[in-house]
């Protein structure tokens, strides 16, 4: 199989061990055969879209949290240091964060308007 199917697989492992789930619990919640599951995570089994949105529903975590191994988490730079460190923040803190940029933010648009 293709780089990436592999490392889909090892993303969906990685995930499902974060939530502490075997993979008997996530092929239930996925509505998937345990087999599957596990060829999957080895990356034998090359996805359709369909299967994604059922491993994603089982784990719980969005299309963009499955795929973030993924662009912006590679890059070096300031952004992708910020998505790194927001991918390891709970939902409550990032809408903080959210709210902390906006002021930031508004404060220096209205202080450049003065």
């Amino acid at each position: 199989m293709s780089d990436l199917v592999k490392k889909v697989g090892e993303r969906v492992r990685q995930l499902r061990k974060e939530k502490n789930l075997t993979q008997e619990e996530l092929a239930e919640r996925s509505s998937l055969h345990t087999n599957y599951v596990g060829q999957v995570e080895r990356g034998e089994k090359n996805l359709t879209l369909e299967t994604l949105e059922k491993i994603v529903a089982g784990l719980d975590v969005s299309l963009e949290e499955l795929f973030r191994f993924l662009g912006p988490m590679e890059r070096r730079d300031a952004f992708g240091e910020i998505v790194h460190l927001l991918s390891e923040r709970s939902q409550e803190d990032h809408a903080m964060i959210l709210r902390v940029l906006e002021t930031v933010l508004n404060w220096e648009q209205n202080k450049i308007k003065r």
